[in-house]
């Protein structure tokens, strides 16, 4: 019984005391515990003013304009109805090296914004601002002719080039490219291919040093000069590696960077006109199957080694997805180009080829994964280099622009015209009213 009696007075005590606690405690008001931040809800109801240009349009509106009406009644409707504002718009001037800002109109929904506030800054362009990037054409300062060939050929049929033709593609790099170049030149057709090969300009250009960009995937154009000449485009067995082999020792001599988009490189020879009859296996027609002997034998002859017939398959299909270089990253955003920043690679060279074959790397496109190279660029010691892109069947051009751009890196000339009374900024001042 006493033992009852004791827990009971125990709880009772206990419920006093909570009591008397809770009556004489002093809680935070509600602002306290959680906090309004108010500069980030004047930033970001800025950036909602200004999602499609509106807040940009008005702040270079007359004063008087109706508009600044309509700005009020949307930045009302976008904060908390305890919420008053200032909204101050400033033109901005430079005189004698300084920033001078000079208010241009105010919109408040009261007099006073209170003891505490909070002010974001919102800076914007008039839309007559023209912006100019002036591309540094390539061979104005890296030694090289500055000359980019795109192979176009009209009688030649592409591999692994799902979802293009090699026409398209070649004008895509036209159309991204070129405007980094002195000189431009469409090879339109193996005839004019034979041409280069033999260091003939086409249209006045500088051959020697010049960037050829092979636009038809896992296959070349093949000349048909190049065709009927034993030791140049055929072995003594017939095999069209000797074609390869030519186009390493061209590479060499003429100081050519070599650019395969996508596959693996030199795997087919192609010429409508030669080749009616005979297709790759898989139904395309005019060309004829090198196999894995025709880059063994493009990199023996951009080495200055004698012609073998090898046909060893050297890339390696990589199970996971390769990913961009921080060097290619930061040029992604230098030049404007932004590819997927992984890629899946089947084609992928190994490492080892540099030594073999005296090879050094410019730069990675893609990070080496386990002693494979997705994309590169090579460059022999002596003279020649390549870019080659291991990837699966459709072709990115934009890694194709971003590897050739890096290894060569024109500057960007950026400038800003028809600028005169081009700027606002934008001052948003928050405080908060009412509640506990």
């Amino acid at each position: 019984m006493m033992r009852t009696i004791e827990v009971f007075l125990v709880i009772v005590i206990i419920t006093g005391a909570f009591l008397i606690a809770s009556f004489y405690a002093v809680l935070p008001v509600p602002r306290r515990v959680s906090p309004l931040n108010l500069r980030r809800l004047a930033l970001t109801t800025l950036q909602i003013l200004d999602a499609d240009y509106s807040l940009s349009t008005i702040a270079f509106k007359d004063p008087e304009d109706p508009s600044w009406n309509q700005l009020q009644v949307a930045l009302s409707a976008l904060l908390p109805p305890n919420i008053v504002y200032n909204l101050t718009v400033y033109i901005v001037r430079s005189e004698g090296g300084e920033q001078l800002y000079t208010p241009l109109k105010s919109i408040s929904n009261a007099e006073s914004l209170g003891i505490q506030s909070e002010a974001s800054s919102y800076l914007v362009a008039s839309s007559n601002v023209t912006f100019r990037v002036i591309p540094e054409k390539i061979g104005e300062r890296q030694g090289t002719s500055g000359t980019l060939y795109i192979l176009n050929c009209s009688d030649a049929r592409g591999w692994w080039i799902t979802g293009y033709t090699a026409h398209t593609l070649a004008q895509d790099l036209y159309n991204l490219l070129s405007p980094y170049f002195k000189k431009t030149v469409m090879v339109q057709s193996t005839s004019q291919l034979a041409r280069i090969l033999n260091g003939t300009a086409l249209e006045g250009e500088t051959l020697q040093g010049a960037v050829v960009i092979n636009t038809f995937g896992e296959t070349v154009p093949i000349p048909s000069g190049y065709y009927a000449r034993t030791g140049v485009g055929r072995d003594s067995n017939g095999r069209y590696s000797m074609y390869c082999y030519t186009l390493g020792q061209r590479v060499r001599q003429y100081n050519w960077t070599w650019v395969s988009i996508v596959g693996y490189p030199l795997y087919y020879v192609s010429n409508t006109n030669l080749f009616p009859d005979n297709h790759n296996d898989w139904g395309i027609y005019g060309m004829r199957s090198v196999g894995a002997a025709g880059f063994n034998a493009f990199l023996r002859g951009l080495n200055g080694m004698s012609y073998t017939y090898d046909d060893t398959w050297i890339t390696n299909s990589l199970s996971n997805p390769v990913y961009l270089s921080s060097e290619s990253i930061y040029y992604c955003n230098y030049y404007g180009i932004y590819p997927a920043p992984y890629q899946t690679a089947t084609r992928a060279l190994p490492s080892s080829i540099t030594n073999t074959y005296n090879l050094r790397i410019t730069n990675y496109i893609f990070n080496p994964s386990g002693g494979w190279l997705a994309g590169a660029v090579f460059r022999h010691t002596v003279s020649g280099g390549f870019l080659a892109l291991g990837l699966t069947r459709t072709p990115d051009i934009r890694l194709t622009a971003l590897g050739l751009l890096c290894a060569f890196k024109p500057r960007l000339y950026r400038s800003v015209y028809t600028a005169v009374d081009a700027t606002r900024l934008v001052v948003l001042q928050l405080g908060q009213v009412g509640g506990v």
